[in-house]
């Protein structure tokens, strides 16, 4: 399944890593650290950087979203949810 993150970014569930609330990218040396080195080898897109509220992390990028920790792990068990859904529809077509 895939997650809105805000603007026009559009993730894979399975590839969050981590959700976690923007103001630790400013309150925690390793997060900034971190964040610092991602944006040298061009693995942050920084489109929300300005009214971000969350960071997302995935396998391969650091995306800074304008929604709440909150609003994005709603949307990932939203997905969740879904994703059993369609495996309990599979098994009422079989019989």
């Amino acid at each position: 399944m895939f997650i809105h993150i805000g603007e026009d970014h559009v993730i894979r569930s399975d590839d969050v890593v981590a959700i976690i609330d923007h103001a630790l990218f400013s309150s925690s040396t390793i997060v900034e650290e971190m964040i610092m080195n991602l944006k040298k080898e061009k693995k942050v897109v920084e489109s929300l950087y300005e009214s971000a509220k969350s960071i997302v992390i995935t396998d391969d990028f650091v995306y800074f979203s304008s929604l709440a920790v909150s609003t994005l792990r709603k949307r990932s068990q939203l997905a969740i949810t879904l994703d059993k859904l369609e495996d309990y529809s599979d098994n009422y077509d079989e019989e």
